[in-house]
């Protein structure tokens, strides 16, 4: 008896010590290099636990780091950088995510629409594994803005290290200086979207 509880003891000491350093091991990475936006100034707040959020006046916004990574059909190199003095709309999505899905025609509607004003959209595929589910995905539904696939989320870091990435479907809207004006923490339809898009591409430059 005494045998077995000893035993008993040594297993909960042992769980105990793994996971005492499974956490410092989290905190590690947590503080590395690459746990923060490099090069970006915009610090996520959400007050109230608010989905949507503005970022007024412009003189008060935040700018991202160099976000990039791999084209999702061509496997080049994509960057926000590509798009100056553009709106850029940055939108997370997967093609497993069922409000991804139903928000994908209302944004190529958007985007279609405020293209030629100076406006730029980007997706960025997530939690998506095998590329050809989602390559299957912007073909199917005729999506003309390009996307970074990104299944672990290593781009992200280019928003800092308090962006909420678990929600998905997000989206950014950067102001032509590339500066956070909106964040959007839920599916769109393009009535949410198009006016701040609008309101976005007509500030002075």
């Amino acid at each position: 008896m005494k045998k077995r509880c000893a035993q008993s003891f040594c297993a909960r000491s042992l769980c105990a010590l793994l996971a005492g350093l499974a956490m410092l091991v989290v905190a590690g990475c947590s503080t590395g290099k690459d746990a923060v936006a490099q090069g970006g100034t915009f610090d996520f707040v959400s007050p109230g636990g608010k989905t949507v959020l503005f970022y007024d006046p412009p003189a008060g916004r935040g700018t991202i780091g160099d976000l990039s990574g791999e084209d999702l059909l061509s496997g080049k190199r994509l960057s926000v950088n590509q798009f100056d003095g553009k709106v850029v709309v940055i939108n997370l999505w997967g093609q497993w995510c069922g409000p991804c899905r139903a928000e994908a025609a209302g944004l190529e509607q958007v985007y279609t629409a405020t293209k030629d004003s100076g406006v730029a959209f980007l997706g960025i595929n997530v939690k998506d594994p095998q590329q050809d589910k989602p390559q299957d995905f912007v073909r199917d539904n005729k999506i003309s803005y390009p996307s970074i696939y990104d299944p672990s989320l290593r781009s992200l870091v280019a928003l800092g290290s308090k962006y909420p990435t678990s929600v998905i479907p997000s989206t950014l809207v950067l102001d032509r200086q590339h500066r956070v004006a909106a964040v959007f923490l839920q599916a769109l339809t393009p009535s949410d979207l198009q006016p701040v898009v609008t309101r976005l591409a007509a500030e002075p430059r």
